[in-house]
């Protein structure tokens, strides 16, 4: 399970959506997300759909890639469709003990959270697949630099949540290394009651903690040997400048929760 997380991972590549410029991908996914979110109909949905599928293909990423991406989520996703279908007021689909509990709203609600989540995580994945972490911490830092004339700390932000992304696949790695040690020595985590199973996590999380602060000291280490001494002069090695294709992409992502808002508002 922990092999198929894929949070943080780059996937190299020359295709449209690798090319585009950092600052439009960050911003088209908060356009998707507010689309998203309004999507209230399958017309709607069908729209958001349609826009993934395009990105996806533009991308270039494998689709296996993508759905591997999801197993580490498909537990939040029936939990929460579960929720829907069973809490949701309104009218019964049958006479039986489960019909009386599941509502033709608790559907639709349960199918709209469902695919609301899967396509949401799957286009945030997308953008981290497509650009490299140190192209993100640019593409932040940028967009946010604005806030630097009121003192926000707008390079230290955009580094740390850059290290945090880095080092996800990193301790995913750890961890699972650290749990086939502990397998090999006799260690149980399948079986037995509830506090067993968490008292039986303390031989992983200990040395992963352990081996987390031991990479954070060695960063810290190899920055200062590096002169590194925050964002103060600093300039960067490629410079983020925004082509026509990156217009345009911005100009239809925009348009897109514009016409989702729309279709809502009209009952479509």
């Amino acid at each position: 399970m922990l092999k198929d997380i894929t949070l943080g991972q780059f996937f190299p590549g020359d295709t449209f959506l690798h090319r585009l410029d950092p600052r439009i991908k960050l911003v088209c996914v908060v356009l998707y997300i507010v689309a998203l979110f309004n999507a209230a109909s399958p017309l709607t949905y069908g729209i958001m759909f349609l826009a993934l599928a395009a990105a996806v293909i533009l991308s270039g990423v494998p689709l296996r890639s993508l759905t591997r991406g999801l197993k580490a989520v498909y537990i939040i996703v029936l939990f929460t469709a579960v929720m829907n279908l069973f809490f949701t007021p309104g009218t019964a689909v049958g006479v039986t003990w489960l019909g009386r509990h599941i509502t033709a709203e608790g559907i639709r609600a349960a199918v709209a959270m469902v695919l609301r989540i899967v396509m949401l995580i799957t286009g945030t994945f997308l953008l981290t697949y497509t650009t490299s972490p140190i192209s993100l911490t640019d593409a932040l830092e940028s967009l946010l630099r604005p806030l630097k004339k009121l003192g926000f700390p707008v390079h230290e932000l955009a580094m740390m949540m850059s290290i945090a992304l880095r080092f996800i696949p990193t301790l995913i790695e750890e961890t699972d290394k650290i749990i086939s040690a502990q397998k090999a020595r006799g260690a149980d985590f399948e079986s037995g009651s509830l506090v067993r199973r968490a008292k039986a996590l303390v031989p992983i999380l200990v040395p992963l903690f352990i081996s987390a602060f031991r990479r954070a000291d060695e960063l810290a280490t190899a920055m200062e040997c590096r002169c590194y001494h925050g964002g103060q002069g600093r300039t960067a090695l490629h410079v983020l400048r925004c082509r026509a294709a990156d217009w345009a992409v911005l100009l239809l992502c925009a348009l897109l929760p514009a016409a989702v808002i729309t279709l809502k508002i009209l009952g479509l």
